[in-house]
């Protein structure tokens, strides 16, 4: 059961690391980054964003289980990081914090998911799109015995129909608000089946080595689509798909042995969901979170109105054994 109580600290803890993340980006100078194992750029608004979204998180509910995607021992032998990671918290937070609360904070993200209730948070999700000036998303998602109940979706530069900028994605069960920095109140978010399958619009990754696109090129023809893909970066594709920008989102497999991480996908998955919409993996199985920091179970996404659904992972179904 989510209380009033983490829903309005959820919500606070997001606006507040799309706050710092937006007055950020665009401004990161050479030095400000650093590549993990797996290739993919970290940044010190990363670490920033995730030492802000647990400070309000422990601050309001006290000790809470977090899987976080950013190690604060990254940060061991990397001062100048550091050093940039608490400027940017101070400057969100106020003067009077220190490095070694940063840290500290950093650190609340350490759980390994194992638990029967637990948060998880993706900082930036779409570092590169940060880096380019693009989509990216701060995700943060409340899991309870392998189901997420809280969804919290960040989107600081995300195109609205109003002509504004910058979304928050708010989904509990039942529903999915959409909370717009110029509107006085939250609108429901809602899928948008168009009329005809034929009719969709697929979301998918900007990153090649996210989503094979050769592969979404070929199911969106066995579909029968014809409009050009929406390409955006991060879980915004899932704020897409809620709310009718889009119809389909396809993450495929890009290697045998691939697993997703549970905060690429946790928050977004709800949000789409408490739209009125559907998420599964490639083979039409629900998305399992109870293995801890990766969906062991799951391969690839296919997130959708809820309409063609069975029809699209078919298709899939179909390109994936071709090739």
């Amino acid at each position: 059961m989510v209380t009033e109580i983490e829903r309005a600290t959820a919500l606070a803890a997001v606006r507040a690391a799309s706050g710092l993340c937006g007055a950020a980006q665009g401004l990161l100078a050479a030095g400000d980054t650093l590549t993990k194992g797996d290739d993919s750029p970290v940044t010190v608004a990363d670490f920033a964003a995730q030492a802000v979204v647990c400070a309000t998180l422990t601050e309001h509910l006290g000790a809470i289980e977090l899987v976080g995607e950013e190690d604060s021992s990254d940060l061991a032998d990397q001062a100048s990081l550091r050093d940039g990671v608490v400027e940017l918290v101070r400057a969100q937070r106020g003067g009077d914090v220190t490095a070694g609360a940063v840290v500290d904070w950093i650190s609340v993200g350490h759980a390994d998911g194992s638990g029967d209730r637990y948060w998880t948070l993706d900082p930036i999700d779409g570092t590169k799109g940060f880096l380019r000036g693009d989509q990216y998303a701060i995700a943060l998602a409340l899991i309870e015995r392998g189901e997420v109940v809280l969804g919290v979706l960040g989107c600081p530069n995300l195109p609205n129909p109003d002509g504004s900028r910058g979304a928050i994605f708010l989904a509990t069960e039942g529903a999915c608000d959409v909370f717009y920095a110029a509107a006085d109140a939250p609108v429901r978010a809602l899928v948008a089946a168009p009329p005809t399958l034929a009719e969709a619009r697929v979301c998918e990754s900007v990153e090649s080595g996210h989503s094979n696109h050769d592969h979404s090129a070929r199911i969106t023809e066995l579909l029968g689509i014809t409009a050009e893909p929406y390409r955006i970066d991060s879980q915004c594709k899932y704020g897409a798909v809620a709310r009718g920008d889009a119809s389909i989102y396809l993450r495929l497999p890009t290697r045998a042995d691939y697993r997703e991480k549970i905060w690429d996908h946790a928050a977004g998955k709800f949000v789409v969901e408490q739209a009125g919409g559907r998420v599964t993996d490639v083979t039409g199985a629900p998305l399992d979170f109870s293995h801890g920091r990766l969906l062991e179970r799951n391969r690839g996404v296919v997130a959708t109105d809820g309409r063609f659904h069975d029809e699209v992972v078919a298709a899939v179904q179909q390109v994936l054994a071709q090739s």
